[in-house]
């Protein structure tokens, strides 16, 4: 083996590497983070978190990915700890997937079909229905498409190329030796195992270069059974290396990955020496091809899942024991920088966090409605915490945001970042309108001055219907409700018509002295402050409107609804209706 061999070598792993990368990160958009949400929501038992973290990791081909993810959801308190470990050792079996995938590389026959089977054969079409894909279609589906299929034969050039580099060493006496050394010292071969993984980061990886220089034929299966079993302990590197910094549950679920491994290649070498002790298998010093070392990947992940998932509860007590308790605190709002790496995710934990925020926001206005009236301490001090809180919540959401901005985005989450870097915005001003009603609460009631009853009559019409709009803005952000978005449109301008209204009674008021100019100027910034609420709600409602329509000319749309759109009057009339001023207040006003 000369050194262009070794140029071969390293082109065809950086060719292997680069593949798989495009291959994991297209199939992960092309879910459009379904698959993660999943994972998510759906572990309320470890035999379901087994399922679906086989079947998660094998289509987006990492079991590192979906470790990491896992140690993300239980660092942000979404997902508990005994949940975590279902999906852990689900993750261990749908790795194993890639490897029944590189397996095709050793199909050996003459025939058409075995032929068409051969990735060498079929790879470079799939490269070719891929580019044409990237090139001619403009839709983001097709796109990743291309691109996975484009991954694929890119990785199984790799493959080839590694295969065909390795090839002169079959003649190299130390090249047999050293696999020798690991059939008779198993120890070294986990160790070896181990560290090629935990540097390239990819169990993947390392079993593909494994399954590569089985074809110089001078790998047993004596020497590739302890390697891969250490290739299993060396993937736990990247959720070890992911959990720096986290909160201790997340450095727990790290560890249950990294003993679960340890424990199951502790217990199935166990298993498997001391039967060929007694027995002495024939097929321990034959050669093994790829598709033999996919099988020994396999059977160790499903057995070692087998046999230690009964104890699962006892593997979370010794993370529990190793880690001490943590007390995770919620009440500051937390975006995990490890789902950065999954966009889709990533965009789906901000918008969790922002309908914290947007609920937080409703809050705090009903409670500041609430002092207009009966002005409370204890309510003024938190509504004063939660404009603060809120804050907090557009500062973290934003920068957050800023940095997934520059990650590769479908259009979808790229749509959607813009709504909730709009969205924030309008909900963080919406809490400043809170602190500003209260501050004019609280000077009505240190100076125990009161509205006419017929002022506030009026007023208390004003604040139900912003806190109907309110109401329906939060709901249609939650629910992510397009239909809902466009009743708010309408309920705007009847609020708009109600300012107008106050302040002309106000004036009427002021003529006939049933109001002072010191009450006036309250009066006058409680229905301004109020209905500058409604104006954000419109603002969100009207960029989740636009955004759906891949547009954001906000001017436009709002030009557009009053003009042409039946619906629109006929909601606007409803809630003109609905929130008429009382009668016995101005009598020619209705």
């Amino acid at each position: 083996m000369d050194i262009f061999s070794v140029f071969q070598l390293l082109g065809g792993l950086a060719f292997f590497l680069f593949g798989m990368n495009i291959m994991g990160d297209s199939l992960e958009k092309l879910g459009g983070g379904r698959l993660e949400k999943t994972l998510e929501k759906l572990t309320s038992g470890v035999i379901k978190g087994v399922i679906l973290g086989a079947g998660v990791t094998a289509v987006i081909q990492s079991s590192s990915a979906t470790t990491v993810m896992v140690v993300g959801f239980v660092n942000s308190g979404i997902m508990q700890l005994g949940q975590a470990v279902g999906v852990i050792m689900g993750a261990n079996i749908g790795t194993t997937i890639t490897a029944w995938l590189l397996s095709l590389t050793g199909i050996q026959g003459d025939s058409l079909v075995m032929q068409l089977m051969k990735p060498v054969n079929f790879s470079p079409l799939l490269a070719f229905i891929g580019i044409v894909l990237l090139m001619a279609s403009n839709k983001q589906k097709h796109k990743d498409i291309g691109h996975i299929l484009i991954g694929f034969a890119v990785l199984m050039f790799g493959m080839e190329t590694m295969s065909g580099a390795v090839k002169p060493l079959a003649d190299e006496p130390w090249f047999s030796d050293l696999f020798l050394t690991f059939s008779n010292n198993p120890l070294l071969g986990i160790v070896a195992g181990a560290v090629l993984t935990a540097i390239i980061q990819s169990s993947s990886a390392s079993v593909g270069i494994l399954q590569a220089l089985s074809a110089t034929g001078s790998v047993t299966f004596a020497s590739a059974f302890p390697i891969v079993l250490g290739q299993n302990i060396g993937t736990c590197a990247t959720a070890l290396i992911s959990c720096i910094g986290a909160k201790k549950n997340a450095k727990r679920a790290a560890l249950v990955h990294l003993y679960f491994n340890v424990l199951g290649v502790v217990v199935i070498s166990a298993l498997f020496y001391s039967i060929n002790a007694f027995v002495q298998l024939d097929f321990v010093t034959k050669s093994i091809n790829a598709a033999g070392i996919a099988v020994i990947h396999t059977i160790f992940n499903v057995a070692a899942t087998m046999i230690l998932l009964p104890f699962n509860k006892l593997i979370v007590k010794i993370a529990e024991k190793t880690i001490k308790e943590d007390k995770f605190d919620r009440s500051v709002p937390f975006l995990d920088p490890r789902f950065l790496n999954a966009p889709s995710v990533a965009v789906e934990q901000a918008s969790r966090l922002t309908m914290e925020m947007a609920d937080i926001a409703k809050d705090v206005i009903i409670k500041s409605f609430s002092c207009v009236e009966n002005y409370d301490e204890k309510l003024a001090e938190e509504i004063i915490d939660g404009e603060k809180k809120a804050d907090v919540y557009e500062d973290v959401i934003g920068s957050y945001l800023v940095r997934l901005g520059n990650k590769n985005l479908s259009d979808k989450d790229s749509h959607e970042i813009t709504r909730i870097l709009h969205s924030i915005g309008d909900f963080e001003r919406i809490s400043d309108h809170s602190v500003n009603i209260l501050r004019a609460a609280k000077e009505m009631h240190e100076k125990n001055v009161k509205f006419s009853d017929g002022a506030m009559a009026e007023l208390k019409v004003l604040l139900s219907a912003v806190t109907e709009i309110l109401d329906i803005t939060v709901n249609a952000v939650g629910a992510k409700d397009i239909d809902l978005a466009t009743c708010v449109e309408p309920l705007e301008q009847v609020i708009d018509d109600l300012k107008i209204k106050l302040k002309a009674h106000h004036v009427e008021r002021l003529q006939q002295g049933d109001c002072t100019i010191e009450l006036g100027f309250i009066f006058n910034d409680l229905v301004t402050n109020a209905e500058r609420v409604s104006d954000h709600c419109s603002n969100i409602a009207v960029c989740m409107i636009e955004t759906a329509r891949n547009s954001l000319d906000t001017h436009e749309y709002l030009k557009e609804v009053r003009e042409t759109m039946p619906q629109y009057m006929q909601k606007y009339r409803g809630y003109k209706e609905q929130y008429r001023l009382p009668v016995f207040v101005h009598k020619t006003e209705q």
